[in-house]
């Protein structure tokens, strides 16, 4: 296996709602789909309402509702809280899906950027497992997916920001995991490679040119499309998979840069040679 699996043994099957970040479009509407799918009722979190709408009106069945969510301000995830306390709505599965994309060189990142995404990426994960992780923990049944990136293990170049916040999500979710675990409470995490999706569309202004082109023809080649994933993601969450990895040669870079931690380095920087200007 290229990763392990859970250690909870004989978890509480999981009821309740799904709560889906960034579901209003790309990943985060086919979780929505996939989970109405299932009979679960959805939670459509998205800061854009006119998107979270349109996934509400895709799905099948009832008890789905459209919410609006800042998934970096804590406000907004308190707010969020409250409603769905008062409609007594218990949510079971949190999916920690938004995000923004970036990249460019490390040491000519801004500010402002470097702060854009680490507050979205990052900050906006910790901000959904400290809304929803304790009261799993109390129930003593849950389950969280939190999305990541394969950036966040590749230490590739030109990463800049998102790199290091999706590492920092693989982090999170690794000392999540064994806090958890004994209350019955699953943790995953998902780093999917290059699918068909809206994500560059929340790039910064200052992102490198370079990146956007790499990553709009690896798109544009990718295998898998956003529903792939989905269904992928969660009949490895079904096994108890917790690093999620789609696409195959994202396992077999995993397993080189885990072995032959010096080969893969060598390689990336023959790529950045050939790539980058004298």
């Amino acid at each position: 296996d290229y990763a392990q699996r859970s250690s909870c043994r004989r978890r509480p099957e999981v009821t309740g709602a799904a709560l889906v970040t960034g579901g209003g479009s790309g990943l985060g509407r086919e979780f929505c789909r996939a989970y109405a799918a299932q009979g679960l009722p959805v939670i459509i979190a998205d800061r854009d309402p006119a998107r979270a709408a349109e996934t509400l009106a895709l799905l099948p069945g009832g008890g789905h509702r459209a919410e609006v969510l800042e998934v970096a301000d804590a406000d907004s995830w308190a707010a969020l809280q409250v409603r769905l306390d008062r409609q007594g709505i218990v949510v079971s599965t949190l999916v920690n899906n938004a995000g923004v994309a970036s990249g460019g060189e490390m040491a000519l990142v801004s500010k402002a950027e470097w702060d854009r995404v680490i507050a979205v990426n990052l900050t906006g994960v910790y901000l959904g497992v400290a809304a929803f992780a304790p009261a799993m923990a109390a129930r003593g049944a849950g389950q969280i997916l939190n999305v990541a990136s394969f950036a966040g293990i590749a230490g590739s170049p030109l990463l800049g920001a998102y790199g290091v916040s999706k590492a920092g999500v693989i982090a999170l979710s690794e000392s999540l995991r064994i806090e958890m675990a004994a209350r019955s409470v699953a943790v995953h995490v998902l780093c999917p490679s290059f699918f068909q999706t809206n994500l560059l569309q929340s790039a910064g202004v200052g992102t490198d040119p370079r990146v956007l082109g790499f990553a709009q023809r690896q798109m544009q080649k990718g295998l898998l499309s956003a529903a792939d994933v989905v269904t992928h993601t969660l009949a490895e969450m079904k096994r108890g998979r917790f690093l999620i990895l789609p696409h195959a040669e994202s396992r077999r870079y995993w397993w080189l840069k885990r072995l032959l931690p010096e080969l893969y380095f060598r390689q990336l920087l023959r790529l950045w040679r050939g790539s980058s200007p004298r």
